[in-house]
């Protein structure tokens, strides 16, 4: 069961944010093979970026940063 959590600046209109999941539980139907019923979609909104904007696994971020 795919879930996918996801972290955004705030200020996007709902409408956006909408798109987003959208556009995201499209991907994990496509890329994973996912029954569409089976995927989770998680968009929450925080104060300020934080994350990357690269391609970078988690673990690869941490590998770098120890």
């Amino acid at each position: 069961m795919p879930l996918i959590d996801v972290s955004i600046a705030r200020g996007r209109t709902p409408a956006q944010l909408r798109a987003l999941m959208h556009a995201l539980h499209a991907a994990a139907e496509t890329t994973v093979g996912a029954a569409s019923d089976n995927i989770t979609v998680i968009v929450r909104e925080v104060e300020r970026e934080h994350w990357s904007r690269t391609d970078t696994t988690v673990a690869e971020r941490d590998a770098v940063s120890t």
